[in-house]
């Protein structure tokens, strides 16, 4: 046996190993130049079997019968770019005249059988251009963030998408969001990712867990205010409501409206306001909500339809005030009374975990998009942390958030706990931060001696 040969026996068992081991390497170090050629060699062939190659046009047909020569080929969309990634390729294509970003979403699933690749999906970048994202692995098996994500002011990063993009929540892009997930869904961990990236921000944090605290408590350093139960809550979210209304009068004082003060310069909302004037925005995170929505007794229904008007009231007018509701819970219907519906207009953003029945899932999408619903339902309860995240605007994505303990968030908002602002309005609810007690060592009996 020659020494190429046991060299190219040794580099196939090394894919091989990688591949079954490490997939993520294998793409980086065998898998992007073999998808590569297999792409390029394979595309115009593929394109026509796909149905998206389009037909010569009428002039070409004609020149062709004019100087006596072949019929012209179908002409697939035009390659503008190729470029690998970490996870997969992406490949940016010029879609040819009478061609629509819907035919190539609508072959997707015929691509990925195709150029064997593990996932492809696509999007419409701008008129005639359509951008077609293929994943060489499974991204979301064993998740890992890219090192550098692109972190701005109220934009975390919370997961990681199946076509190996990073998902972020935007505050600023989608205001507020409705969470939902089953027991042992993973939706726990999306919170924590979700506090351990607001946590080096200049935000202040307030947290309702009418859990007794188990999930919010643990992480108070970070907290400007926490409530752990429903009376507290409500008045919590009363002190929100005051506190937006001064924000507002302060935007008023600061509008800047008159003659000489140019168009771009006029305030709307706090982000308008000079740095120094800018109040400190907020991000009220109300970990099972259907705990606030329940009651069994005349006063509670009062204290619910105070909890829920002023979330509402929150929804409605916080943006502009810098106040952003994350809500979480594991069922989210109508059923927990009047109110909930106009409190979910409100929530553009919607993420949903495993869940239990059809009807949650159609709370979070049915307004959004049927297909949305369908792959809510369809997550198997052996991927915990698997979610689907969608807007307003009607498109959604299988996410999945990297595996973050407790003990990581706390190390994180306790390192940041610098951060955590001080708001007069929520002062009695800041949360008590004193260092327990040493558990008393029980008395020893001396053992008498023995003659």
């Amino acid at each position: 046996m020659t020494a190429f040969t046991v060299t190219l026996v040794l580099v196939v068992a090394a894919a091989g190993l990688l591949r079954w081991r490490r997939p993520a390497w294998y793409w980086l170090t065998f898998g992007v130049t073999l998808a590569t050629v297999r792409v390029l060699f394979r595309y115009a062939s593929v394109m026509d079997a796909c149905g998206l190659a389009m037909p010569p046009s009428r002039w070409r047909l004609a020149l062709a019968r004019a100087t006596n020569r072949p019929m012209p080929d179908s002409r697939p969309p035009r390659i503008l770019r190729l470029r690998p990634t970490r996870t997969g390729l992406v490949l940016r294509l010029k879609l040819r005249p009478g061609q629509d970003a819907f035919d190539v979403a609508a072959a997707s699933d015929r691509l990925r059988h195709s150029f064997s690749m593990y996932g492809v999906t696509s999007r419409e970048v701008r008129s005639g251009v359509v951008e077609v994202r293929m994943t060489g692995y499974d991204v979301l098996k064993r998740v890992q963030m890219p090192a550098k994500t692109d972190t701005r002011p109220m934009r975390v990063p919370v997961a990681l998408r199946e076509d190996g993009a990073v998902h972020y929540r935007d505050y600023r892009a989608i205001p507020h969001a409705l969470t939902l997930g089953a027991t042992e869904s993973g939706k726990s961990v999306y919170q924590r990712n979700l506090v351990a990236g607001l946590a080096p921000m200049d935000v202040a944090l307030v947290g309702i867990d009418c859990k007794q605290g188990v999930e919010l408590f643990p992480l108070a350093r970070r907290f400007s205010a926490l409530a752990d139960n429903p009376d507290t809550a409500a008045e919590l979210l009363e002190a929100l409501v005051a506190r937006m209304e001064g924000v507002y009068q302060l935007i008023r004082t600061e509008q800047r409206i008159t003659a000489d003060v140019p168009d771009a310069e006029i305030a709307a909302d706090i982000w308008d306001l000079p740095e120094h004037l800018r109040p400190v925005p907020v991000v009220v995170l109300v970990d099972e909500v259907a705990e606030l929505a329940l009651f069994a007794t005349k006063e509670e229904e009062k204290r619910r339809d105070r909890i829920i008007t002023a979330l509402v009231r929150l929804a409605q007018l916080g943006r502009a005030a810098g106040i952003y509701l994350e809500i979480c819970g594991q069922r989210f219907g109508s059923e927990l009374g009047k109110g909930i519906t106009m409190l979910r207009a409100q929530l553009t953003g919607r993420t949903a975990h495993r869940v239990n029945d059809e009807t949650s899932a159609n709370m979070a999408f049915g307004d959004i998009s049927p297909d949305a619903v369908l792959a809510a339902i369809q997550i198997p309860a052996a991927m915990r942390g698997v979610a689907i995240a969608g807007d307003s605007s009607g498109g959604w994505h299988r996410i999945r958030s990297p595996h973050t303990s407790l003990r990581q968030a706390v190390n994180t908002c306790n390192r940041h706990a610098d951060h955590t602002p001080d708001l007069p309005e929520l002062a009695p609810f800041r949360p008590a931060l004193g260092v327990p007690a040493p558990a008393e060592t029980p008395a020893v009996e001396s053992i008498p001696a023995t003659t």
